[in-house]
Formats: C-alpha cells, structure tokens, sequence
C-alpha cells in the first residue's frame, strides 16, 4: 500500500493566490522535467481550448471535471494552463504536500490545495465553492477520486462533483453575475516508443518474480494473461485457502466483497451499493481518524491498518478491467496493464517512454442551483460521465493497435 497515511492531526493547506509567480512557471513549463522524468510523458496536444476560454471571457464560474488515469494529470494540467493563459485551482489529497517542503510548496504556488480525503473537509469544498462562485478562477476537481491506472474506462463519478457546482450556482444566483458551467476534460496518452523493447523487460522480470519459465511461443498477451490469474490466485490464497473455481471476472467481485464486506458491516453497519472509490472512502473516514489523533493503542492500529490495507487492495482489484486487452489490445492497453502489475508487486511502477498526451476541453454544460429531485440519479453527474466515457470512446481510437508484434 502505497503512503497515503499520515499520522498527524490534518490541516488545510490553502492554495497560493497570487499570480505572479505561478505565471512564470506555468510560461517557462517548470513542471515539464517532472512529467519527462517521473511519468515519461514529453509532448502534448490541446484540443478545443477555446470553449474554455469563451467561458471565462464570457463571466462564467468554471469547473474543469477531467478523467484521471494517471498521476500525470494534475501536472499536465499545466499545458492547458499555458495554452489559454489562465491560472487554475485544484483539490489534491492531503497526503501529496507531506512529500517534501519543495513539492508542497511548488503544488501551492500552481493552485493546488489540500483535501482530506479521510474526512469532510468543509475548508476545501468552501475554497471550490467560492472560486466558481467569484469566478476567480477555473476550478479543477477529478471526479474519479483516484488515478485509476486504465485510460479508455471511466470509473463512477463521486458526487461531490455537483454539490459543489450546484452550491456555487446558489450563491452566484444572489448576486446575478453569470453562470456556472462544467467542462468535461479527457485525457488520452499515446505511446510514441517501441512496445517490444519497452514492455519486454519490465514483464519478464515480473515472470521472474512469480518464478515462472518462458513458455516457447507464447504471445505478449498471453504472457500477461498468465501473470494476471497467476496474481489473482495468489490473493486468493492468501485470503481464501485456495484458489476460487469460476470465470476471472467472478473471482475478481467475490475477492473484493471478501474483503470490503466485514470492513463495511463493523464500520458502517451494511454493505455498501457505490463504487469501489466512495465505498473506500467511507471506511477510511471511519478507520483513520483516531489513527491521525493518536487515540488507539498499538493493537489496534495494526488491526486498522491491515483493514485499510485490504480497503486498498479491494481499490487495485477493482481498476484490473479484465477485458481490457481482449476486446481492443492496443499497445497503451498493454502498457497500462503491465505497468499496474508492476505496481501491484513492488507498490512503485516503472517508468515507461515517451508518451504524448492529449488534453481535450468538451463543451460547457450548465448548471442549475436545483437539483431535479424526482430522478434516481444526479442529472450533473450522469452528464458528465457521459460526455466523458463517449470521447474516451473516440480518443481510444487514436491508440496503436496491437497486431501480435
């Protein structure tokens, strides 16, 4: 489980509100070495910047709503930035500014603030409110909640995402001085490298790991077939004592209600019905708490965190989408899959080269202060996700398709 915990009592870390200085970094592309070294992205592509700045010319409170695939996207953020000249806010989780004074401090002067992501974090959310409600800048927020690691699959939309479009609309209405609107953001990558010489290395020293021999003929997707059941099966003996009978897909859902449903039943008193992410959350609002304030004993801090470790390990099952090469093998696809292998076995993927992302701004959708309350669904989040999930659609025509190279 990666570091996502801190054990200290949380406090806001509001963003840097000036614009000088973020100007000057975001002109001289200061987080462009980032993006080369950490996560191998060096080109880029703005598609459709001019809708979000018709928008901003035009007195709107904004709200950028983009996929979040990758731990790129914030800081790619900052092409987009630079292409329409504008400054952004954004929410990034508490964790992320306890990774240095130099990452928090650069993270502050581009826009970013803290969210807790263990709690209700009412400073934050107030922060978003108000930004589009003043229209002082676009407002970005990840609606996934997490980088889910499969850039052609959109997971659930928290819904958060139009409370806090709707409570910013509210408050704008009192004044009359504009609208709120949405912009959908997608992001694609495009491997630019070769397949072979990049994916050959990384999944033969996962093999090794799993002691495995070469099978004489075996295909790239094969091979990564293999390492998929072969990773499932071992959780499922570590959790159930032998491997589970049944198609991949099956196994997958009874692992991680295995593993999610003792937690939510002591924790929240049922089962919860959400997506993997929300479901996450709300036991880690639960569970660390008391953890952060020093209020358990030694036992059972090490029962709570072998409980969030499970909550974590539920999360990276569920973002393993296993059809994912098999109904369009592309060589992203591939990429992305041996990259979350690797992930899964040593907690810190490797980084692949070169990738060349796609930043594309839809349409504005507008938002109303009411919410049409005799629907079973939030129209806001149902929109977006579906704009989202048809231009990932489109862009995922853009990949290289794998032809058994």
């Amino acid at each position: 489980m990666q570091e996502i915990f801190f054990e200290r009592p949380y406090e806001f870390i509001p963003p840097y509100r000036g614009k000088f200085l973020p100007r000057l970094l975001r002109n001289m592309e200061m987080f462009r070495p980032h993006l080369r070294k950490h996560e191998g992205v060096e080109s880029y592509e703005i598609r459709n910047a001019d809708r979000l700045n018709k928008s901003v010319d035009d007195g709107c409170g904004v709200l950028l709503t983009p996929n979040h695939p990758r731990t790129a996207d914030p800081v790619a953020l900052g092409w987009l930035a630079k292409q329409t000249n504008l400054l952004f806010y954004g929410m990034a989780s508490a964790h992320l500014f306890h990774r240095g004074w130099l990452q928090s401090k650069l993270m502050q002067i581009m826009g970013a603030y803290s969210v807790y992501r263990e709690g209700t974090d009412r400073q934050a959310i107030n922060v978003a409110i108000d930004a589009m409600a003043t229209a002082e800048r676009p407002m970005v927020i990840f609606g996934e909640g997490t980088a889910t690691g499969s850039n052609d699959k959109l997971t659930e939309l928290m819904d958060g995402l139009s409370f806090i479009a709707r409570a910013a609309a509210k408050k704008r209405e009192k004044t009359d001085q504009g609208k709120i609107v949405i912009h959908p953001v997608t992001f694609k990558y495009i491997f630019k490298g070769d397949l072979l010489s990049t994916a050959e290395p990384i999944l033969s020293d996962i093999e090794d790991r799993l002691t495995f021999r070469r099978l004489p003929g075996a295909s790239l997707l094969d091979r990564i077939d293999r390492v998929g059941h072969a990773l499932l099966s071992l959780k499922e003996l570590e959790y159930f004592g032998e491997v589970q009978p049944g198609p991949y897909v099956e196994r997958q859902k009874h692992l991680v209600e295995h593993l999610m449903r003792p937690i939510e039943e002591e924790w929240l008193g049922k089962v919860q019905t959400d997506g993997i992410v929300m479901r996450v959350k709300d036991v880690r609002m639960r569970i660390f708490p008391d953890i952060a304030h020093g209020k358990v004993d030694a036992e059972e801090k090490k029962r709570r965190y072998r409980q969030l470790e499970d909550t974590y390990l539920a999360q990276q099952v569920t973002f393993h989408h296993p059809n994912y090469l098999t109904e369009e093998p592309t060589w992203e696809r591939i990429l992305e899959t041996i990259r979350r292998f690797d992930e899964d076995l040593t907690d810190h993927a490797r980084v692949m080269r070169p990738w060349h992302v796609i930043i594309d701004v839809g349409e504005p959708i507008e938002v109303s202060s009411k919410r049409d309350k005799s629907l079973d669904h939030d129209p806001i989040t149902r929109e977006i996700q579906t704009v989202l999930n048809t231009r990932l659609t489109e862009l995922s025509r853009e990949g290289t398709p794998y032809r058994g190279e």
